[in-house]
């Protein structure tokens, strides 16, 4: 089974730059797509045969902001919308999967954004994903995805010294993601890859990208139950069209 993972950084604007024919090239029998910024719930822009499962959410409290989806050739056997009683759908940041033999969960990480505006509200989004997802572990194997806004380690970030009071590589967010890796979920890139530097997201100022000055921020995560079924987690950094590249888990099911 091959997951794919991608924030798009607005579908309709990624749709012009090879979004499809990308995807189509990776053959994912899952993808979940972040940061879609869809203004309206009525339809989905994108449709790709062999995948009719799809399920998204738009943020409701602004406009064109955030949202999520799956597009999945496997019908889940559930599907729930944000955390626990639906927390965080109001800015249609998680969507969970429920399969066979694991939880999908698939999420956009707040942002803790300019001088750190929103980083007590990210903090508190860690502290209830860590509890919704333990409960699903305690059901069956858990699958965490997205882009989780936050560099864990110093090897997954170009320039970590200048970096320390910025959002996605402070102190408190690191040490939320460790703390979430704490309660028995496995980063499976850094795991079976651990002395390898490859980024998920350039800015798109100073030709980051084109100097490779990047992060890596978009993660598969799974609970430790499951690591057996991992076969290798891959960083497509060759495919463009949006400041993040997707991210693929390949699975033995």
């Amino acid at each position: 089974m091959k997951l794919v993972s991608w924030n798009v950084n607005g579908i309709r604007a990624c749709l012009g730059h090879g979004l499809k024919e990308s995807v189509l090239s990776l053959n994912p029998d899952v993808l979940f797509l972040q940061e879609t910024k869809l203004s309206d719930d009525s339809s989905f822009p994108l449709a790709l045969e062999g995948m009719e499962h799809v399920y998204f959410t738009i943020s409701k409290v602004k406009k064109g902001y955030s949202g999520v989806a799956f597009l999945s050739k496997i019908k889940p056997i559930s599907v729930h919308y944000g955390l626990e009683g639906g927390a965080y759908d109001e800015e249609g940041r998680v969507i969970t999967l429920e399969f066979p033999s694991f939880y999908l969960v698939g999420a956009y990480v707040p942002n803790s954004g300019e001088e750190l505006k929103r980083l007590p509200f990210r903090l508190e989004y860690e502290k209830r994903l860590v509890s919704y997802l333990d409960g699903l572990k305690a059901k069956k194997p858990v699958v965490y995805t997205g882009d989780m806004n936050v560099a864990h380690e110093e090897i997954d970030i170009k320039n970590p010294a200048s970096n320390h009071h910025n959002a996605g590589f402070t102190d408190e967010e690191r040490n939320a993601m460790s703390a979430l890796l704490s309660h028995g979920y496995v980063d499976t890139f850094r795991f079976l890859h651990p002395d390898q530097v490859t980024y998920s997201w350039w800015s798109y100022r100073f030709r980051a990208r084109e100097r490779n000055s990047g992060w890596r921020i978009d993660y598969y995560l799974v609970s430790g139950d499951f690591l057996d079924r991992v076969r290798d987690s891959k960083i497509h950094t060759e495919i463009m069209g949006s400041d993040h590249c997707p991210i693929e888990l390949d699975l033995d099911l």
